[in-house]
């Protein structure tokens, strides 16, 4: 699986050699075919520990469907950070970027700012996240004030702050480590 996932990676660093395409050009399902978008309204604190909350296979999200929320959001690479930005054209900061990746790709729905990402879905210890789960970070002196998406190999994508753009980072370097706040699965 891991060698499988590097080589993905692998092609998609060579494919993303030009710029990304500001448009989807995918075809879109017909309406009747579409699922709902999904709202995440309700906080999940509720839910027992991540050793004793484990997925059921009803709302589990496919690897398939995971490794296409990864590969989505990897495209997006050099998309410039904007404040407040939630969309291809203008621009996206790091919560928005997450949830229109996860509106794009599973059509689930999630809050606006990055604490509120963080009530959601099933809490995740290190060992236990896989590519298409969300990482938290305190990079503002607030926990969970930065999000981004796990793609394998202890690296996350993100659209990390003004001046910048999205990228892929490592979670080994000792800036993330020391700011790292948890993981979550939204399913």
């Amino acid at each position: 699986m891991q060698k499988i996932l590097t080589f993905l990676l692998a092609s998609l660093l060579v494919a993303c050699s030009t710029p990304p395409q500001r448009n989807d050009s995918r075809p879109s399902a017909p309406e009747h075919s579409r699922s709902p978008i999904i709202k995440h309204n309700e906080p999940t604190s509720h839910l027992p520990s991540p050793s004793t909350d484990r997925p059921n296979q009803e709302n589990a999200i496919s690897e398939t469907r995971r490794n296409d929320v990864v590969m989505y959001a990897m495209s997006l690479a050099d998309t410039p950070y904007k404040y407040g930005g939630n969309s291809v054209e203008s621009g996206f900061d790091c919560s928005g970027f997450v949830g229109h990746v996860f509106r794009h790709e599973l059509n689930i729905a999630l809050p606006r700012t990055s604490r509120e990402i963080s009530q959601f879905g099933q809490a995740l210890s290190l060992s236990e996240i896989q590519p298409g789960d969300l990482v938290f970070y305190n990079t503002r002196r607030s926990p969970f004030s930065h999000v981004g998406i796990y793609v394998g190999e202890n690296k996350f994508v993100h659209s990390p702050s003004q001046g910048k753009s999205i990228r892929i980072e490592t979670m080994e370097l000792k800036y993330w480590k020391n700011r790292f706040n948890g993981a979550r699965r939204i399913r």
